[in-house]
């Protein structure tokens, strides 16, 4: 039988913590594991910021290597090799129960301490590493890297004890087209920690912003990129704005620099207020100075961890409908068609004029938040998880 309290090695092949979605989940998984009474060491890159509560050791500073963005990079490879050095000196110290890998390149590294130390391997899979690399535009679609990329994501996705996902839609493709057991894979959608996670006075929040409070807010939290749907974002601002001037937006993330350029081509700089990044000590916060989320999100192979934060902050959120973000937002989501400019603006102005469905639905998201996605029944989960592991070896 295995222990009830556990030590567990996080490796996390990123500049740890940097105040987006991928960054979020570690913390969040670490933290409500961590209160459960196990012992969570992450290893991750020399970038980024310790947050409370869990333990962090981080590989030797490579002074050139500044990228806090997601994306892959060219620097991964040496990255990934001091990851693994430090993250075998850990093991030998820490001696885990069990290694919890992030992403591709983290149950890569989890693989070859897997063999060297008997150590089961959990992959936490937050989307293809082939889509991800499609997404930032890495390579093409028939480029010999892109067959590279997708046998050497076939290796990695066949290394671990066991696979959790953050969507039904990632365990499917695992299984599918992966050719994964569905017996080793579990889904284990994000959630949200709802006691940082609450609605805050609006009236606070825009004092602090210098926003006036009769205008009508839209808000978006996020990474600043084609995938995540904000180029697209700017466009239907700009329909927006031409039907209803009285809107305003409130984009909050990096890098925004781009986009703040894009905005003033546009026109429609008047309308918008560019926070650059927001830490998460302050997101909810600043989340709950609006009326009304939206997140645009273009990719379909990804997880959309913001959501949870709108929903917690019972911000009604306009999203494209699909079924990563209908497991999410369930009932109370606002879905328009995928790609569909026109009905997200559409829906963008009706659904924040209309204050006694905004109203409703604000509750509903909330409770949806507190009742189904809290870390606590998602912790017990892992748990459980974790126990299967053990138990079988």
């Amino acid at each position: 039988m295995v222990e009830e309290s556990l030590r567990l090695l996080m490796i996390a092949p990123t500049p740890y913590f940097a105040d987006r979605g991928c960054h979020v989940r570690i913390y969040e998984e670490a933290r409500a594991l961590t209160r459960m009474g196990h012992e969570v060491c992450i290893v991750t890159y020399h970038l980024g910021r310790d947050m409370p509560g869990v333990r962090v050791v981080r590989t030797p500073a490579v002074r050139w290597y500044k990228k806090l963005e997601a994306g892959p990079s060219w620097h991964k490879p040496y990255l990934d090799l001091l990851l693994l050095l430090k993250s075998l000196a850990e093991a030998r110290s820490f001696r885990p129960h069990l290694i919890h890998a992030h992403l591709h390149e983290g149950t890569l590294v989890g693989s070859v301490l897997k063999r060297l130390l008997n150590i089961p391997l959990l992959f936490d899979y937050q989307g293809s590493l082939t889509g991800e690399s499609l997404n930032h535009g890495f390579f093409s679609d028939r480029s010999l890297l892109m067959k590279l990329f997708k046998s050497v994501e076939l290796f990695i996705n066949h290394q671990a004890d066991h696979i959790i996902t953050s969507s039904d839609k990632a365990a499917i493709e695992l299984a599918d087209d992966w050719k994964i057991s569905p017996s080793r894979i579990s889904n284990l959608i994000d959630a949200v920690d709802t006691d940082v996670f609450f609605p805050y006075p609006a009236s606070e929040a825009r004092r602090e912003l210098c926003i006036d409070e009769g205008v009508k807010l839209v808000v978006y939290l996020g990474l600043f990129n084609s995938y995540q749907g904000v180029d697209f974002l700017l466009d239907t601002i700009a329909t927006i704005r031409a039907k209803s001037p009285d809107i305003h937006f409130l984009l909050m993330g990096f890098p925004e620099v781009e986009y703040k350029s894009k905005a003033k081509e546009l026109g429609i700089d008047d309308v918008i207020t560019f926070t650059g990044r927001v830490s998460y000590e302050r997101a909810a916060f600043f989340l709950s100075a609006g009326d009304l989320a939206v997140s645009p999100k273009l990719s379909l192979t990804e997880a959309n961890g913001k959501l949870f934060n709108y929903m917690a902050c019972g911000l009604p959120t306009v999203v494209f409908d699909n079924q990563i973000n209908r497991e999410i937002l369930g009932d109370y989501g606002i879905y328009v068609e995928h790609g569909n400019a026109d009905l997200l603006a559409e829906s963008i102005i009706s659904t924040i004029h209309d204050e006694v469905l905004s109203g409703t639905i604000s509750i509903k998201l909330r409770e949806r938040a507190v009742e189904v996605h809290s870390w606590k029944s998602r912790s017990e989960q892992l748990h459980n998880i974790y126990r299967k592991i053990l138990n079988s070896r």
